[in-house]
């Protein structure tokens, strides 16, 4: 679980960054009509969030979470502000669960 741990954070981190450039950039595009930084930010973070999404579903199979807690997890990447948030809880209770297993 600790190996599935690790890269989850760092794209937690990634993905809340991206999804941030990205509503910046559909401001730009909305706002200011230069649809440029939309067309680069844009599959940046699709990509990046599929990666989220296999790390994520990977530390969930592997700490044995609940499916509506993992779906949960997967779609934190999709609102602004809220990977960061979920990615403390997260790490609060994957941490609880290995203080477990090593007591």
């Amino acid at each position: 679980m600790e190996s599935a741990f690790k890269p989850f954070r760092v794209m937690a981190y990634v993905v809340g960054c991206m999804l941030l450039a990205l509503v910046a950039a559909m401001v730009v595009k909305y706002g200011f009509g230069n649809a440029t930084p939309t067309a680069i930010v844009s599959p940046v973070h699709g990509f990046v969030y599929a990666v989220y999404l296999l790390t994520a579903l990977n530390l969930g199979l592997k700490a044995r979470w609940s499916w509506p807690y993992t779906v949960g997890v997967l779609l934190a990447g999709t609102i602004p502000f809220l990977s960061f948030f979920i990615e403390r809880k997260v790490a609060q209770r994957v941490q609880e669960q290995l203080d477990a297993v090593a007591a």
